[in-house]
């Protein structure tokens, strides 16, 4: 298994009840290809730097994901294609920070050169 994270960026013209939605599709998307959340982090909502679609505001969601390699291909096509999805970045974590935060194990010590 390998650790990453997701932040998704839902679009900030959704009322609450909507982003909930979004939120529960996203995790049954990845539970779905036999993965394991281990933590999603709700940022809230919150004004671009930048306008981005003609929008100003999103609600920012991270996801901690332990998957396969490859296992999260299908969702980030569906994340792409998505309306209410703004941005999205899947980032595969290195093992020694994944570690750090507690997705792993201890990794093997870097051999001595």
């Amino acid at each position: 298994m390998r650790a990453y994270e997701l932040m998704v960026i839902i679009d900030g013209a959704l009322d609450d009840g909507a982003v909930d939605a979004t939120v529960a599709r996203i995790t049954e998307q990845i539970m779905v290809k036999a993965s394991e959340i281990k933590t999603t982090d709700r940022w809230g909502r919150r004004r671009f730097a930048y306008e981005i679609d003609h929008k100003h505001e999103g609600a920012y969601v991270v996801f901690e994901v332990l998957a396969e390699a490859g296992a999260l291909d299908d969702l980030e096509r569906q994340l792409r294609l998505a309306d209410d999805i703004v941005r999205h970045k899947l980032i595969r974590l290195p093992d020694r920070e994944a570690a750090r935060r507690g997705l792993l194990g201890e990794p093997a010590p870097a051999a001595a050169g």
